[in-house]
């Protein structure tokens, strides 16, 4: 960006700050920003969160979209349409190495599966783009070390898609857990009881629907033939492309259950479980786990289960914090304490108020403004943490072991649990090898 955008973006900077959410501001504020002092933003991958993602950032008089970039066709028409609708006219892209070579872009938001991650940030942050990431930031281990190291040596604003982090009663309420008012914490428990995911049935395989150039899909992941059940949303239920719902959900609690004891890695982690429900369905990943952190004078504990809505404390997520005193039960609907009998007043629920996600672009976009990367509500050493631990509960089931983790050396002290630190790479990508 220029000086004189600089100064603008900065003043708007000040103005969403007074007027609360950006959902909020009238649409004439928008309409008197001149394009040329927005800053432009474009999105690779806008099937899903991606396009989720986008559609908050526009919401700020402060962004305008020039790109979009999928490798389904039939999607980039339809959001390019959508778009026109609005007046909103874009470059379209199939390739995302093209659209990063347009100087003109500031920033870009990545919505792909989670195996394309990496290599899209740290090529991004390369062409001197800031970065919004959806979760999980990296697909491997060492995948989310060489995306915090292309931060830093590129020097970018890079968000992690994390938005409970901006959240006010998530903040609220992990205030509360360091207040010490619950007590000693021993247990934190985090879970996911999807009710509403179902059965995948066995398909065959086929070709790629017309529009779909599935070889630019696949990338890095091994190369098979086009299968319904492995594309478009259910990706994340493969091996080969994501981790289930350890990674997907499972970041978002886990994120929360590390912030609220100020945890960095574990000591250990064993995990159990398996396709108790659909045994004989397409997935490869559990629909049922158990997966359990120790540290040192606590254990964070992480529970799924695809089918069930039926979760602890009567909640299909959420994060409790069990103390002493008390237990203090966190979900995206808002957070309560319940005592242990005469040791603590209750608190009532205390409900959610605010738009996560809209709050979690501002902040990117404030950010980038100020260039002060430590306003930043989720950078990148916060996606990699919970990132890696998300992977870390995966290899233990996996493997099949209780695994020790040696924080000095970065690696497990097992040998079959290090052969999945990182994701293998193929068809001629190679994995990112960046040194801050």
């Amino acid at each position: 960006m220029n000086n004189s955008r600089r100064h603008f973006i900065k003043s708007a900077s000040t103005l969403i700050a007074g007027a609360g959410l950006v959902s909020a501001l009238p649409s004439t504020l928008k309409a008197a920003v001149a394009p040329s002092d927005r800053l432009n933003v474009a999105a690779i991958g806008i099937n899903g969160m991606g396009w989720a993602d986008l559609t908050s950032m526009l919401k700020n008089p402060a962004a305008q979209c020039v790109a979009l970039c999928d490798v389904d066709q039939n999607v980039l028409d339809k959001r390019v349409a959508e778009l026109a609708q609005k007046g909103i006219k874009v470059k379209a892209y199939s390739d995302y190495r093209k659209l990063l070579e347009d100087k003109s872009i500031d920033a870009v938001v990545i919505g792909t599966p989670d195996h394309w991650h990496c290599l899209q940030m740290t090529d991004a942050c390369a062409a001197g783009k800031d970065v919004y990431v959806e979760k999980p930031m990296g697909n491997s281990i060492i995948e989310c070390r060489s995306m915090v190291a292309a931060q830093q040596k590129y020097n970018r604003a890079v968000q992690v898609g994390q938005w409970q982090r901006s959240q006010q009663h998530f903040k609220d309420a992990i205030e509360f857990v360091h207040s010490g008012k619950l007590g000693q914490i021993r247990l934190v428990k985090a879970w996911a009881y999807m009710g509403w995911m179902k059965s995948i049935p066995v398909k065959p395989d086929g070709t790629p629907p017309p529009g779909v150039d599935y070889k630019a899909w696949l990338g890095p992941a091994t190369t098979r033939p086009f299968n319904e059940n492995r594309f478009h949303f259910n990706f994340r239920w493969y091996w080969d492309y994501a981790g289930g719902l350890m990674t997907d959900w499972g970041v978002h609690l886990l994120d929360y259950a590390l912030l609220g004891m100020q945890s960095a890695a574990p000591k250990s982690v064993m995990a159990a479980g398996g396709k108790f429900a659909y045994p004989d369905d397409a997935a490869e990943t559990p629909d049922t786990l158990t997966t359990v952190y120790e540290f040192d004078g606590y254990n964070i504990q992480w529970e799924q289960a695809i089918g069930i809505d039926g979760g602890p404390y009567g909640r299909d997520h959420g994060i409790a914090f069990i103390g002493n005193n008390g237990t203090l039960v966190l979900d995206r609907g808002g957070w309560e304490v319940i005592p242990e009998k005469g040791k603590m007043e209750a608190v009532p629920r205390q409900k959610s108020v605010d738009n996560g996600l809209d709050m979690h672009t501002t902040n990117f976009i404030e950010v980038i403004k100020s260039r002060n990367f430590t306003d930043l509500h989720a950078p990148v050493q916060v996606g990699a943490l919970v990132a890696t631990t998300a992977q870390m509960g995966n290899i233990a089931y996996r493997t099949g072991k209780k695994v020790y983790w040696d924080a000095a050396d970065g690696k497990f002290t097992d040998r079959d649990a290090n052969k999945l630190l990182a994701a293998a790479y193929h068809n001629g990508y190679k994995l990112p090898n960046i040194k801050a």
